[in-house]
């Protein structure tokens, strides 16, 4: 792809996503960001309908960062475009990547900055493309890992474009010698003990001399498996539409797919909930053990800071650790009186309510328990004392979540869980005034 003005404003009127707020391009000071902008600048006279600012990310890890910034400085004050610097601190303790510490702090801090509805532009070109496709292949990475970096993604509060993806590094030097842009060199683009570097250094020479339009051909296999991998995820996702149970997945509907489309449906609706999934292999041993399970038990696989679970024929993603009441408390019983029940709990609050509970024979304080097993509670005038594990099973209250009910004692005796049931031995009469508990922000029980 040639590279210049009118070029990259049909990228951008094709690429920029409706209703974009503005264009904030990721400015590094090196030569690749430089000759973005410069060509974004030039593209003006052709009426840009967004506002155009930049943003550059100082990581403090060289002594070349301070002339890093001034280069980006610099070449904003000439191209009379605003200009922000962000600080970033980057892991760097033995055993950590410094590229994938720096990459994610960079990310974050362009996250941060960024406005809602601006798109993120970033300098990757055809290269980048095709040495990302290189270092997935050696890392085992699946197809969703090959297809590589998207020309555009939903990112922080607007988007992330890539414009150069498919220009070549010539294109893009022919830009630069034409435009006579000067820009300071990252030192850490050419130390070999970073992964891209040594590929970009080391190997990608022998690479282009033998197949010169290796970084194109590359760069438009990873458009290639990006294509398939869309074709998959949407699959997945009219599966995962079909199986869908409020919040969970049919464990039926599961089964009655391959063991490979079982996999990439789960994937795709871990994603969807916004939950990273385990490797391949962790989430086919998962799936192995949920579908295993007898319909009685209650499988958990846990995996970083979440878990699977199954109850019945229904799938669950949970927080790997779940919210329990703590120790007993003593709550005043007055109207408006709250009870904070710890994080991720909620909050109880004493209210009116016609035919609540009795205020002549509710004590000044009741104490607020966790569930211990065995409670009773009748919750019909003429019904039958029934085990609260029963209460839990007919309104589909999720096991696991048990122990964060709030269970309401007067002494000794049972009287409410929660907003959910009242004991009618302590009810007022239809239409009488009484006393009820409101639970605020509770955690999805069922």
């Amino acid at each position: 792809m040639d590279f210049g003005a009118a070029e990259l404003r049909a990228v951008l009127e094709a690429s920029v996503p409706a209703g974009a707020a503005g264009l904030v391009i990721g400015l590094s000071g090196g030569a690749d960001s430089a000759c973005l902008l410069t060509t974004l600048c030039a593209a003006r006279p052709f009426s840009l309908p967004w506002p155009v600012r930049a943003v550059h990310i100082d990581h403090g890890l060289q002594a070349a960062a301070g002339a890093l910034r001034e280069s980006a400085t610099a070449l904003c004050r000439r191209l009379e475009v605003p200009l922000t610097v962000a600080s970033v601190a980057v892991e760097t303790g033995p055993g950590v990547s410094v590229e994938a510490a720096a990459r994610t702090a960079r990310y974050r801090a362009f996250a941060h900055e960024l406005l809602a509805g601006e798109c993120l532009l970033t300098a990757h070109h055809a290269q980048d493309q095709a040495e990302t496709l290189l270092l997935q292949l050696l890392r085992g990475a699946g197809l969703k890992g090959l297809s590589a970096m998207p020309l555009c993604r939903r990112f922080a509060a607007g988007w992330h474009l890539r414009p150069l993806i498919d220009v070549t590094p010539r294109s893009l030097a022919a830009f630069r010698a034409a435009q006579a842009i000067d820009v300071a060199d990252d030192p850490m683009n050419h130390d070999a003990r970073f992964d891209r570097a040594y590929l970009r250094t080391r190997v990608w020479p022998a690479l282009a001399e033998r197949w010169p339009g290796a970084a194109a051909s590359l760069a438009r296999t990873a458009h290639h498996l990006a294509d398939a991998q869309q074709l998959l995820d949407q699959a997945a996702a009219d599966a995962m539409r079909r199986l869908r149970d409020g919040e969970a997945l049919s464990v039926s509907g599961l089964r009655a797919l391959s063991m490979r489309e079982q996999v990439s449906t789960l994937r795709f609706w871990l994603r969807d909930v916004g939950v990273m999934p385990p490797s391949t292999l962790r989430l086919a041993e998962a799936l192995r053990q949920v579908m295993a399970a007898k319909t009685d038990h209650l499988p958990a696989i846990v995996w970083g800071e979440h878990a699977l679970r199954r109850y019945q024929a229904r799938l669950f993603v949970t927080a790997a650790s779940l919210p329990a009441l703590g120790a007993s408390q003593d709550w005043r019983i007055a109207p408006g009186s709250c009870l904070p029940l710890g994080e991720g709990l909620g909050v109880l609050r004493w209210v009116a309510q016609l035919g609540g509970l009795d205020a002549q024979r509710l004590p000044g304080v009741i104490s607020v328990r966790r569930r211990s097993g065995g409670e009773m509670l009748k919750v019909a005038e003429r019904g039958r004392t029934q085990s609260v594990q029963h209460l839990c099973q007919t309104m589909g209250v999720l096991p696991w979540m048990r122990d964060a009910l709030p269970m309401l004692y007067a002494g000794d005796e049972l009287i409410a869980i929660g907003d959910i049931w009242q004991d009618a031995r302590w009810r007022v009469g239809p239409g009488a005034p009484g006393f009820g508990c409101v639970w605020e922000d509770p955690p999805a029980f069922t």
